[in-house]
């Protein structure tokens, strides 16, 4: 039998996708099942959590692909309780018994580390301008608590959680603003920069699991709908601020965290994927 060196680097291996019932997120938790990972959705929402564990299964329906799907409700968005709500889904995802093991589970063990996390969750920042009277010194702090607080909280539990090698991997999501920012999104170019930040400090305090960013340019997700009836024209404007022409497809984007995953050299790095708008791209 052929030994299948790249496409079976992530299996058996646990995934946890906080963020992954749509979009990325959902794209991600493909692509990992595909390479013969088992994963963890996790999301706020239970119904969505549920919708998206049953879709999965209705994609790949053979056993050899339902039974290493599972999913676990987990809200981050309340910084009184957030702690308490990811040690709950770390603990649920660290179960020996959540998966078949294809070699036996030792009877003492207390849990199976994850190997990997990837954090794509997070709300669109609104377009609000610094000199707005609605931003207070608690502005950052609120908008910030899926972007930058809970990726913080992650780093505290990942050596509980994750297994502490090199093959060990956690993700996050941010985007083109902190690099590129433009007008009334002071907000949310802070806090991808803060992330950035972040990234790097817990690549250095973790080691040597690694940790990394994904950045993501214009993609064609749920996220949209909020623009209302402005949605086409805000799709038109960064299709054409794009070198490729289109926006990002969630399948091709998912390509950067199943690299982040399977590249064991690669740590403390922001890896963009914006069809070229960072050359290209002005509003």
């Amino acid at each position: 039998m052929t030994h299948l060196v790249s496409i079976n680097k992530l299996a058996n291996q646990r995934v946890l996708l906080i963020g992954g019932t749509s979009g990325v997120g959902f794209a991600v938790a493909r692509a990992a099942l595909e390479h013969g990972a088992n994963i963890v959705l996790s999301s706020s929402n239970p119904l969505k959590v549920s919708s998206a564990v049953s879709r999965l299964k209705t994609l790949y329906p053979e056993p050899s692909y339902t039974n290493r799907i599972t999913g676990f409700a987990c809200d981050l968005g309340d910084q009184a309780t957030m702690e308490a709500n990811l040690i709950a889904l770390l603990q649920y995802s660290t179960t020996p018994s959540l998966f078949p093991s294809p070699s036996p589970t030792p009877t003492d063990q207390t849990l199976t580390p994850l190997d990997h996390i990837i954090y794509t969750s997070g709300t669109r920042p609104p377009p609000t301008p610094v000199s707005s009277p609605t931003v207070t010194p608690s502005t950052f702090t609120t908008s910030g608590t899926l972007r930058v607080i809970a990726p913080i909280l992650l780093g505290k539990h990942a050596k509980t959680y994750l297994r502490d090698t090199s093959s060990t991997s956690l993700t996050f999501t941010s985007g083109i603003l902190g690099q590129k920012p433009v007008p009334g999104m002071a907000l949310g170019a802070a806090m991808g920069t803060a992330l950035d930040g972040l990234t790097r400090a817990l690549a250095v305090e973790l080691a040597p699991m690694r940790v990394n960013t994904v950045s993501l340019g214009a993609v064609e997700t749920e996220l949209f709908e909020g623009f209302g009836e402005q949605k086409e024209m805000y799709l038109g404007v960064f299709r054409k601020g794009t070198l490729s022409g289109e926006l990002g497809r969630p399948e091709d984007v998912a390509e950067a965290y199943v690299w982040c995953m399977k590249d064991r050299f690669v740590t403390g790095e922001r890896i963009s994927s914006d069809g070229g708008w960072m050359l290209k791209g002005v509003f």
